[in-house]
């Protein structure tokens, strides 16, 4: 009776253990996905920040030519130039407004904007609106040489028609929130066995391994492209299906129809897709 209690004791101290690797692996992996979020997140803000600085290189070069040139003397051809720069030049500053309104909207969801990336989300507004106060300069020049460019300002939606033969600035700029939009709603998602989902490079795994999502070097064209709005429902086409990816289990449910099929029903998409823009269902 003895080594009987003996032995049942050191079962249980070895489930106990075994619970406590598996969370402790867990957290590390929450920990490896949230990372690569910040990570992304930066990676966006140093883009934009690149795009703003080659912007204000943009406006220095145009404030070079309206000082040292003699607009009101120039050839129409050269007005033209001129004219076209400063339109070209305005699309792509509102262009960079949009997008960091809709990389602020979405740090702000996110448990990885840190008061470091609000200051600099802060500074690059600053230096739009600088570049803003820039152009508005710009423009008062072009009046003086008589090159007229009637609404252009750094408003949408007083965005004017270039010509009759060009598309609105307004225009323009919708699309460029639109394509914005789009681009931060996009998601994929897929559905596989254990051996297809290796053989992608989606996870590994080995005997006496745990199952891990690769954190990179994905076959990318194995998933499927999909619209967080509009994504609610994944048929998984088996009995048997499981979820690798982390998503909020609130957020989810798997439910089972009557011939025993699975479907995967996103019921909160805000919380689904916070923390991956990956979903991962593996089926046997």
């Amino acid at each position: 009776m003895v080594a009987c209690l003996g032995l049942s004791a050191l079962m249980a101290c070895n489930g106990s253990k075994k619970e406590a690797a598996e969370e402790e692996n867990a957290q590390i992996t929450e920990l490896s996905d949230s990372l690569q979020t910040v990570n992304a997140e930066k990676d966006s803000l140093m883009a934009l920040m690149t795009e703003i600085n080659e912007g204000m290189v943009q406006i220095k070069d145009m404030e070079h030519i309206l000082t040292t040139s003699n607009l009101s003397k120039e050839s129409t051809d050269k007005k033209e130039e001129v004219k076209a720069n400063i339109i070209a030049i305005q699309q792509a500053l509102e262009s960079r407004r949009l997008k960091l309104e809709a990389l602020e909207a979405r740090l702000k969801k996110s448990s990885a904007y840190s008061k470091s990336m609000k200051k600099t989300v802060e500074s690059l507004k600053a230096q739009i609106e600088s570049q803003e106060g820039t152009i508005a300069g710009l423009q008062e020049e072009l009046r003086k040489a008589n090159i007229q460019i009637e609404g252009l300002n750094t408003q949408v939606d007083s965005l004017s028609r270039v010509s009759a033969s060009e598309r609105s600035q307004k225009q323009l700029a919708q699309e460029e929130a639109v394509r914005l939009a789009n681009e931060l709603n996009t998601c994929f998602y897929v559905v596989g066995s254990k051996k297809e989902l290796k053989d992608n490079k989606i996870i590994e795994s080995g005997f006496l391994r745990k199952t891990k999502i690769m954190e990179s070097d994905y076959e990318k064209s194995y998933f499927t492209k999909a619209d967080k709005r509009s994504l609610s429902v994944v048929p998984l086409h088996s009995k048997k299906a499981k979820v690798l990816s982390k998503h909020p289990a609130e957020s989810y449910t798997i439910e089972t129809d009557a011939q025993g099929m699975k479907t995967l029903k996103i019921v909160n998409g805000t919380r689904f897709w916070e923390m991956s823009n990956f979903l991962i269902v593996q089926i046997d």
